[in-house]
């Protein structure tokens, strides 16, 4: 049976390179119950989550699911426990844009992702500094913790300098999640909640991409 989640941005990159078979997954911001979600759509991830803190955004389900935590500041480049040349895929979605230091974190990281192996880099764009502002984060600066806006050039030119090559980059603009934008506001408004912004986030071009593999 068809999964659409699969499909959905938070998954999609992983699910068109891993599918269905045995992987080791290093999820950078893991928070929001985000590993409970990803190993019950994949089954055979060995996950790993990294967070500052562990008491944001997880339960017991979500601690269950993963192989390991790393309680973490990433700003430090403090990366010793977490295994060298180990993971098939590193996912680092709407992290970056919380670190001054994010081009160094990235750089940092790559030595924990086996040759072959691929990253998936995803942040509000150069775009989202001239949208209007709305509930939920819809332009940069809503989001009081942004510090510092990367871009597509940036993010590429650095990688492929520490060894990867590009796949795919641009701003994000996932079909089924413009598809549903009507229905996720009837679904909103039913349940009496405020429309969040990241309902429109990829018909207006909010988000910018790196997908990259190791050389």
């Amino acid at each position: 049976m068809l999964n659409l989640k699969k499909y959905t941005p938070k998954f999609y990159s992983i699910y068109s390179k891993m599918g269905n078979r045995a992987f080791k997954l290093l999820d950078i911001g893991s928070g929001n119950h985000s590993a409970s979600k990803t190993t019950k759509l994949f089954p055979n991830c060995e996950y790993h989550g990294v967070d500052m803190d562990k008491n944001y955004g997880y339960n017991n389900q979500d601690f269950s699911s993963m192989k390991a935590f790393y309680e973490m500041d990433l700003t430090k480049l403090e990366f010793s426990p977490i295994p060298e040349n180990y993971f098939d895929f590193i996912s680092i979605h709407h992290v970056i844009e919380h670190l001054f230091n994010g081009d160094e974190v990235l750089v940092k990281l790559s030595s924990k992702l086996k040759s072959n192996g691929y990253m998936y880099i995803e942040y509000p764009g150069v775009r989202s500094t001239k949208l209007p502002s709305m509930y939920g984060t819809l332009n940069f600066y809503d989001d009081k913790t942004h510090v510092r806006v990367y871009s597509v050039k940036e993010i590429s030119e650095l990688l492929i300098r520490n060894g990867f090559k590009v796949i795919s980059s641009g701003n994000r603009r996932n079909i089924l999640m413009i598809v549903s934008i009507p229905f996720r506001i009837l679904y909103t408004l039913m349940k009496r909640e405020k429309i969040n912004a990241n309902i429109f986030w990829d018909l207006l071009g909010f988000a910018e991409y790196v997908f990259v593999q190791k050389n």
